[in-house]
């Protein structure tokens, strides 16, 4: 009895996390934790024939997860036997996988900035460090994997010896910036698109040295193909997808580690010959003008699916020598007017500022209905680059999901209801897995708790969560609150189980990092982590 008291905590799951923070653990890294009882079997693992539904709504960083626990001939690491689970996932997250899904893509979205490049004749190259390679590739073409004729792609490796980027800040801007010069001396190529992603990535830590450097690299990485667009005659759009570090504290003082509601900087540098007087932009706009802007230098006509409309109100004559455009994502650099906590300003940033001080530019709306969420909400990646590359505000899922709960269809969705009343009919568990947060890119507990309604009204028993956590934009300790928080709903509503709870560092990876991949595989199906019976 003293071996097994010594293998199982009596502490809550709120209690051990909030312990794993003393010893350093965070929340996006935190070691699964796993319910157990007294003599130390794990609680609601996954079991054969047991229905799932991943209630994630972003879809990149889910496939990995998704596809360890559904594919027969899973091959990346050893699973002990093949559980023929019952999948559901809350959006397509990939139509190769394994799964029903909830809430499918309603259409197709077409004669995206790509796209209609593309039919143009016209050579793009699409560059960016690995990080963000979703984003320049599926994001920008309107959630679509196809690429199209004349469409390039280049990705560098983002590093992968360090844990954190916060142990190399520079990440491999300087390569991206290597790689678009080599393009932009390619006069085959009419247009380059490139993502720099230091700024974002690295601003999701509370480092503030390492965000400084972040901010400091992309703006050096700027200065070099600042320098190339004008020996090359380019046109350089410069833009962001959504702000981060320009309001880095709350007004506590506390460290925001999230993005957030502010506008984003558009400035039009013409290289091409022609000086910056003869240019003018409109006074504001949104993220869906840039693609309109881009082929109106171009001098080509936006398809009517474009509702986003050109920033650009007069402009040289075009010289009939074709123009050639550089469209640079500076990811997560935001504006904000006031200096406190704002590490854009801090920062060195000379190439940028120039560029501001010399040329025409906006500011462009990044949030919110802007870009397809709820009103006051945060802009994110996906979201930026999907507005950047569609050219008209799309409704995001999230607008989808949380209109059905209001609208009551929610509980009446025939996949929903496929898995809850089969494990109802089979006598098996259900799986609720997914993101923990109020508000995540990734989902909602808004949708979490909209599930477990379905679920006692279906009158299901045996239905266990197994939640993901992970402070960006959080508060300390964000994660045992959630934790708490879905335990007391759950209790309230007198269905569901909390039985793991592991940082999304290990569950949603999209890099094939295998092995954080397998560590959440283990919690999930063998409770392989720290166990507790509280």
């Amino acid at each position: 009895m003293k071996k097994i008291a010594a293998q199982v905590k009596s502490l809550s799951l709120a209690g051990a996390i909030r312990e794993a923070y003393t010893r350093g653990q965070e929340d996006e890294a935190l070691e699964p934790i796993i319910k157990a009882d007294p003599s130390g079997k794990p609680r609601g693992r996954f079991g054969p024939g047991d229905y799932v539904i991943f209630y994630d709504i972003r879809g990149e960083r889910e496939i990995e997860l998704t596809r360890s626990l559904t594919e027969d001939d899973f091959g990346h690491f050893s699973r002990r036997k093949h559980l023929h689970l019952h999948f559901v996932t809350m959006i397509t997250y990939d139509p190769m996988l394994r799964a029903r899904t909830a809430f499918p893509a309603e259409e197709k979205i077409k004669n995206t900035l790509t796209e209609v490049i593309s039919r143009q004749g016209l050579r793009l190259a699409k560059i960016s460090e690995s990080e963000k390679a979703v984003h320049v590739g599926y994001f920008l073409n309107g959630k679509s994997d196809e690429v199209f004729p004349g469409e390039e792609r280049f990705v560098i490796p983002s590093p992968q010896d360090v844990v954190s980027y916060v142990q190399k800040p520079e990440m491999s801007a300087a390569l991206v910036a290597q790689e678009v010069k080599r393009k932009l001396q390619d006069r085959s190529y009419s247009v380059i698109i490139a993502n720099l992603a230091n700024v974002d990535v690295v601003g999701h830590s509370e480092d503030k040295l390492a965000v400084l450097k972040a901010v400091e690299t992309v703006d050096s990485a700027l200065g070099e193909i600042i320098e190339e667009c004008r020996r090359q005659g380019v046109v350089l759009v410069v833009t962001s997808d959504h702000g981060t570090v320009e309001e880095w504290l709350y007004p506590d003082g506390t460290v925001n580690t999230g993005h957030t509601r502010n506008p984003v900087p558009l400035i039009l540098a013409d290289f091409s010959g022609e000086g910056p007087g003869d240019w003018a932009l409109k006074e504001t706009g949104e993220l869906a003008d840039v693609a309109p802007t881009v082929l109106d230098v171009l001098s080509t006509s936006k398809p009517e699916e474009m509702t986003g409309e050109s920033l650009i109100l007069s402009r040289p004559r075009p010289s009939g020598k074709g123009e050639r455009v550089a469209l640079i994502i500076l990811d997560g650099w935001g504006f904000k007017e006031e200096a406190q906590g704002n590490l854009i300003l801090e920062a060195r940033t000379p190439h940028f500022d120039e560029l501001w001080s010399r040329y025409p530019h906006l500011h462009l709306r990044a949030s919110g209905e802007a870009v397809g969420m709820p009103s006051h909400t945060v802009g994110n990646s996906e979201a930026g680059h999907l507005h950047l590359g569609a050219g008209r505000r799309v409704f995001l899922d999230r607008v989808r999901i949380d209109r059905s709960i209001e609208d009551g269809t929610f509980f009446s969705n025939p996949v929903f209801l496929w898995a809850m009343e089969g494990a109802k009919r089979d006598k098996k568990a259900l799986h609720l897995m997914g993101i923990v947060s109020h508000y995540s890119s990734h989902g909602t507990i808004r949708h979490l708790f909209a599930l477990l309604r379905l679920a006692k009204n279906v009158g299901l028993k045996k239905v266990y969560i197994h939640a993901f956590i992970g402070r960006r934009g959080e508060k300390p300790e964000s994660g045992a609150i959630y934790v708490e928080k879905v335990e007391e709903t759950a209790k309230a509503l007198g269905v569901g189980e909390t039985v793991t709870v592991l940082g999304r560092y290990w569950a949603l990876d999209r890099e094939e990092n295998w092995d954080r991949v397998e560590r959440a595989y283990l919690a999930l199906v063998h409770g392989e982590g720290t166990k507790i019976s509280g």
